[in-house]
């Protein structure tokens, strides 16, 4: 019997770890934002790191968000 990937257990445990991600470094981001009174002021650069443990895997994601 095949799975398909909605219930492949790697597809569903890795988007589980994608949306922690997306959640966790969201609130993080706000939280920077507020803290260092930037909202309004322009543009923030940010980055994402992805490694994994036992693997050469170093996924850089860089992006500006407009803070309005």
């Amino acid at each position: 019997m095949t799975q398909n990937m909605e219930t492949d257990p790697f597809n569903v445990s890795m988007r589980k770890f994608l949306k922690q991600v997306g959640v966790t470094s969201q609130g993080a981001i706000e939280k920077a934002v507020q803290e260092g009174g930037l909202a309004g002021r322009g543009r923030l650069t940010v980055k994402a790191v992805i490694t994994a443990d036992g693997t050469d895997l170093h996924h850089v994601v860089e992006g500006e968000i407009d803070l309005g």
